[in-house]
């Protein structure tokens, strides 16, 4: 394993935050402090204190490896359990799910619902189809209705439109919670409002007072209006719940859905070429550095995964790519949901530009550099070689996908 110290920001603002419920949990043990009498007190059972005669003590867990100052294992927190036996009233939520899980706009909408459900009422999360979320007890969710057929599968916003009304007649929420986002919470939402005759909160980035404010005027004013049923919420409408986790005890419908012909057939995914796509809207970004050295192998790279190419400022002031594939502060901030970032440093500019992504993978020699401390997966060593291997995991890959279609 590496020795690479990584920094835990939430339990250091807890352990600063005297209020918090988990304080003392993240506090260290102390080894010695002052007594009411001005004298020095010692913990004569601590780990690695030296007693009279100069032995060291040894703690035989296993926490303390050779008496070296090393980096210790994670405390496990368990967080509090948030129970809410009979609810008083349900705030429903639709999240997007995209690649079945719950991405940071799904977070921010959880941590609304949240606040809109208080003490008293229920967070009732809306899934369609298959999901590979494990967290949902962690973002939120008091209870867990799962939409699942084939009815529901790829574009069918007639289908699920039905499914939410029958939800909507069983549970009877004070408050429906949609992303305004362009993965189909926008469109669902707005849908949904037209069946259900209602005049939906759109592109909502607060609620405080009983009146939402949102969005308009090509985002440069704000409308606040009195709050409505049906919500549209923006990116960052709300801190991320991170303080509980909830029972997410499992619901079903009651009636069976009556099965309609749909208007929409979905033909599928179009096939689109990852270097017209904007940065700003790309989803998978393969981005190159200073640290490349070969870049008719990284574009092979990006090529082979079907990746969105960018690049740091270092590599566009020398030319390797366009100015309009720069990545940072000083170019174009991404909200990429997996950002590879190959033989970069990262630079405080660079770092801004992909604070909003979802998952960093970082490949990089130096095991010190800012990137590695924020990635959430670094490769160590040397970046041609391992775009060479990547894409031969790719082809194996794909390959393989061959073989089991045939």
């Amino acid at each position: 394993m590496s020795d690479i110290i990584r920094r835990d920001p939430r339990a250091e603002w807890i352990a600063r935050n005297r209020l918090h419920p988990l304080h003392a949990a993240m506090q260290p043990a102390q080894h010695s402090w002052m007594g009411p009498n001005g004298v020095i007190r010692k913990n004569l059972h601590g780990v690695g204190f030296i007693g009279p005669n100069g032995i060291k003590r040894i703690d035989r867990s296993g926490a303390q490896q050779g008496g070296a100052a090393k980096r210790t294992a994670a405390v496990q927190v368990q967080l509090p359990l948030h129970q809410v036996p009979t609810p008083a009233f349900y705030i429903n939520v639709v999240p997007d799910m995209v690649g079945g899980r719950l991405s940071s706009h799904d977070r921010d909408l959880l941590g609304l619902a949240r606040q809109l459900a208080g003490s008293d009422g229920a967070v009732l999360a809306v899934v369609f189809g298959e999901h590979k979320e494990s967290a949902f007890a962690t973002a939120g969710v008091d209870r867990l209705l799962v939409l699942d057929g084939h009815e529901f599968d790829g574009y069918s916003p007639e289908q699920r439109v039905q499914g939410l009304r029958a939800v909507d007649n069983q549970f009877n929420p004070r408050h429906w919670l949609l992303p305004d986002s362009r993965s189909g919470g926008g469109e669902l939402g707005r849908r949904f409002a037209a069946a259900l005759k209602e005049r939906p909160a759109t592109r909502v980035w607060q609620i405080k007072g009983g009146e939402c404010i949102g969005r308009a005027g090509a985002g440069q004013e704000d409308l606040a209006r009195p709050l409505p049923r049906l919500i549209l919420a923006a990116v960052e409408c709300a801190e991320p719940v991170s303080e509980t986790r909830h029972e997410v005890l499992p619901m079903e419908l009651s009636t069976t859905l009556a099965r309609s012909l749909p208007r929409i057939e979905d033909l599928g995914a179009v096939a689109v070429d990852p270097g017209a796509i904007p940065m700003a809207e790309a989803e998978f970004i393969f981005s190159g550095g200073n640290g490349v050295k070969d870049w008719a192998l990284f574009h092979q790279t990006a090529a082979a995964l079907g990746a969105t190419e960018g690049a740091s400022r270092v590599a566009v002031d020398d030319g390797f790519m366009g100015r309009d594939r720069q990545v940072g502060a000083s170019g174009t901030w991404v909200t990429a949901r997996v950002y590879v970032a190959v033989g970069i440093s990262g630079a405080i500019q660079h770092l801004q530009g992909i604070g909003a992504c979802d998952k960093v993978v970082a490949i990089n020699l130096d095991p010190t550099c800012d990137m590695i401390k924020r990635a959430d997966l670094s490769v160590i060593g040397e970046s041609a070689a391992i775009l060479q291997a990547l894409i031969a995991a790719v082809d194996t890959y794909r390959n393989g996908a061959k073989r089991d279609a045939a």
